[in-house]
Order: C-alpha cells, then sequence, then structure tokens
C-alpha cells in the first residue's frame, strides 16, 4: 500500500497600509469624499493582488486638510511608527505626490521603508521601489510634483502682492478698530476711539509699560480679549493700517478701508518712539518722586531727607544730611548733600550688578524655596536676570516701589555707598518675575 504524500504550498502574507491625503478639508463632510475614493482604489489593488498574499491592514491612514509639503501629519506620523515596529509590509497611495510632494522629504520616507524592508505602490502609476530604474522614474515625477507646487506658490504670491496693491485686505489678525465683512476691512467706532486714546495717551506718557498698566487698570483689553501689554502696545502703534493703508513686503499702498488714525497724530507718537527707551525712562524720572526716601542714611545714622530747589525753570533734587536742615555742626565724614539723580543711578547700578551675583542668587533661592518649594536654582536665577531688561522701561512709580522692596538700607560716606539688599524681597521678586521672559523694547 503507498502513501500519497500532499505538498501543501504556503503564500506568505504581505500586510498593505492605504494612506490617503487631501490638501484641504473641502468636502470632507460629504458622505463619500475624496479620502474614500483614493481608499476604495486602494482597496481595489490589494483585493487584486491577493493570489500574492496581499492583505489590507484594518487601520485608516487619512489626512485630510493636510499639505504634501510637510511630513508634519498626524496620519503619516501613525503610519511611519507602525513601519518601525514592522507592522506593515507594503503602502499603497492613489498617487506617488499623495505621500509626498517634496522630493526631498520622500527621500527620507523612500530611506525609512528601506531600512525595514517596505516597499510602496502607486495605484495609477507603476513604481517598484525596489529597483533603481523604478527609483530614478520615481524622482523625474517627483520633480515635477514639486515644480508644480513651487510654481502654484509662486501664483499665490503674485495674485496677494497685487491684491494688496490695490488695498484690499488679504486676512489674517483683525486690528483692534476694525471688522471685516465680504473681504472689506469696516470702522468699529467704539473701538475706532479706543485706538485713538492709546496714540494719544502714548504722547502724554512717554512709556509703553506706563500705559499697559493704565490700560490693565481701566479693564481695557485686546481684540482677541486679552490683556494688553507693551509688546502689544508697540505692535499697534506700528500698525499703519491705522493710517488707510496697505502695507506688503515693506511697500505701503493705499487702502481701501478708512483711517482711523490721523497723520499728525501718527507722527507725534513716532517722533516719541525715536526716542530711545533709556532716555524716555531717564526723562520721566527726572519728574519723579525721590526713589532714596527712607532708606538713606549717613555715618551717623541720621537719615537724608529729600529736597529741591529751581533754577531757571528747571528742578534739582538733593538729599540733605539732617544736621544740615537743622543748622547743626557737621562731622567731616558725614556727607552734606548729594544730587539725587547721582545717588540714585548708582543705586539702582549696585542694585542691579549685585542680583547677579553667585551668592545673592543662591541665598535669595533659599529664601524662596520656604513659601515656593518646587522653585529652583535656575528659575531664581532666570527671574534676577529678566530684572536687567525690563528695568529703565519700569516707570517711577513701578521703579520706586522695586527699590523700596529690594533695598533695606543706603549707608552714604565719603568713599561710597553701602548698599543692604532685602533678602526676603528678592524672593517676593522671584515669585512676581518666575516665568517671566525678558522682553527689550524697541525704540
Amino acid at each position: 500500500m503507498s502513501k500519497k504524500l500532499a505538498a501543501t504550498a504556503t503564500v506568505r502574507k504581505i500586510r498593505c497600509a492605504i494612506y490617503t491625503r487631501k490638501s484641504t478639508d473641502e468636502g470632507l463632510d460629504k458622505e463619500f469624499n475624496t479620502l474614500d475614493a483614493q481608499r476604495d482604489a486602494g482597496a481595489a489593488y490589494i483585493a487584486s493582488q491577493r493570489q500574492e498574499g496581499w492583505i489590507e491592514v484594518p487601520d485608516y491612514y487619512d489626512d485630510g486638510g493636510y499639505s504634501g509639503g510637510t511630513l508634519e501629519r498626524p496620519a503619516l506620523k501613525r503610519l511611519l511608527a507602525d513601519i518601525e515596529q514592522g507592522r506593515i509590509d507594503v503602502i499603497v497611495v492613489h498617487k506617488i505626490d499623495r505621500l509626498s510632494r517634496s522630493l526631498m522629504d520622500f527621500a527620507k520616507l523612500v530611506e525609512t521603508m528601506e531600512a525595514h524592508g517596505v516597499t510602496f505602490v502607486s495605484v495609477t502609476q507603476a513604481f517598484n521601489t525596489t529597483t533603481s530604474m523604478g527609483r530614478l522614474t520615481l524622482n523625474i515625477l517627483l520633480s515635477f510634483a514639486q515644480f508644480e507646487r513651487e510654481l502654484i506658490g509662486e501664483r499665490i504670491r503674485d495674485k496677494f502682492a497685487a491684491s494688496r496693491a490695490r488695498g484690499m485686505w488679504m486676512g489674517g489678525k483683525v486690528p483692534l478698530g476694525y471688522r471685516v465683512e465680504n473681504r472689506k476691512l469696516l470702522v468699529v467706532e467704539a473701538e475706532a476711539r479706543q485706538v485713538r486714546a492709546i496714540f494719544e495717551r502714548f504722547v502724554v506718557l512717554r512709556s509703553a509699560t506706563k500705559l499697559a498698566q493704565e490700560l490693565r487698570q481701566q479693564g481695557v483689553l485686546s481684540k482677541t480679549r486679552a490683556p494688553i501689554d507693551k509688546g502689544y502696545l508697540y505692535r499697534l502703534v506700528a500698525n499703519q493700517t491705522y493710517l488707510g493703508e496697505a502695507t506688503h513686503k515693506g511697500k505701503v499702498y493705499p487702502g481701501e478701508h478708512t483711517a482711523i488714525v490721523p497723520r499728525d497724530l501718527w507722527d507725534r507718537v513716532h517722533a516719541v518712539m525715536q526716542v530711545s527707551p533709556r532716555v524716555r525712562a531717564n526723562q520721566n524720572r527726572a519728574q519723579s518722586p525721590a526713589l532714596l526716601k527712607g532708606l538713606i542714611f549717613g555715618l551717623d545714622g541720621r537719615a537724608l531727607s529729600p529736597t529741591h530747589t529751581r533754577k531757571g525753570g528747571k528742578q534739582y533734587r538733593y538729599y540733605v544730611a539732617q544736621a544740615v536742615l537743622k543748622d547743626q555742626d557737621v562731622h567731616p565724614d558725614i556727607v552734606r548733600r548729594i544730587a539725587a539723580a547721582e545717588i540714585e543711578l548708582l543705586v539702582l547700578a549696585q542694585v542691579r550688578a549685585l542680583v547677579r551675583q553667585p551668592e545673592v542668587i543662591v541665598g535669595t533661592w533659599r529664601a524662596a524655596r520656604e513659601e515656593t518649594p518646587d522653585v529652583t536654582e535656575a528659575e531664581v536665577r532666570e527671574a534676577l536676570e529678566n530684572l536687567e531688561p525690563m528695568w529703565e522701561e519700569l516707570f517711577p512709580a513701578e521703579q520706586a516701589r522695586l527699590v523700596q522692596l529690594l533695598v533695606e538700607r543706603v549707608t552714604i560716606g565719603p568713599t561710597g555707598a553701602d548698599i543692604k539688599l532685602r533678602v526676603e524681597g528678592l524672593s517676593s521678586l522671584v515669585r512676581d518675575l518666575r516665568g517671566t521672559p525678558a522682553v527689550k523694547e524697541a525704540a
């Protein structure tokens, strides 16, 4: 009796993932959209290769509303992750530009595929990326796809520039004072009055920092209902839209919209801005109260009092020893009188230098940890470093508050000033500044 031996041939299963993409989200809400059509074509192709062992993986990799010029697409990222984890053997696309329109990006994708033994198939174009001829043909077609994409981009940019030259509104953030209707900017009168008031107050106050605080105290908000800071104010007063103009790449054109700010007010604001923030701060400081009142003492332990005189319509400020004020004998080592601006600038400079010292930073960190255990030494150092760039733009009242917070005592003698800081004041300052980036104000 003979036995019949049956030989069974096994076909290796090839796992196929269908990737679909559409550049815009237009029409994706339809019951059957472009992504569905691409997926059905891919599924049909996989079914035609069933005898070769091709099977479709159950996951969908659909990127609706994503450009082919970037790899930052959620479904594509999932696809690459599954490739790296060995879950896919073949990628099926409707056309190769669905995967990428950038030759450089596609080269990266092909490199990743080859590293994990994955190939790809285009349903409407016959490609096999395992052969050199297939890769050459692929690169040629991708070059044309990238050329087409760049050509479309140039046409869009040219059209945008031509529209801006005609003064048309071409989208973007709508400035405070306007609303958009039928692609045109229309004045919102209540907001327009607010914009003009900001310009006028800027001329008076000459400080974006001071104006921002005033607006926050008044509850004035930006177009997006956010609190107004000095960065927002500088962008607002530099926006030529308020003059009824349209700008594009440094060129200015007459706009289709109505101006909100008169030219003379605009010119006055920008005349103020031509003066550097440091000079404006010093000009404002000249009109400020004594920064060191109650903090400055002579070697005799008695406080120096702030006084001032006027000559030729100009005010001169001083700190004067008590003995001088009371007409008493003054010891030779006692400073009789010192110019307020001179000693204040000296104290401010020394305070700003002291807060950068390593021992001060460590001491401040230790004090700050008592109330904020999670604060790090790096955060303390960053907060104290942030004080330097913003100091000159602080208006006088805020500088005076910080001096009172940071300085415990200033002892003035013939050889100079000895400054004692408040460590608890520094830790309080860190809490205020923690996480606040240093912002250098442009002139």
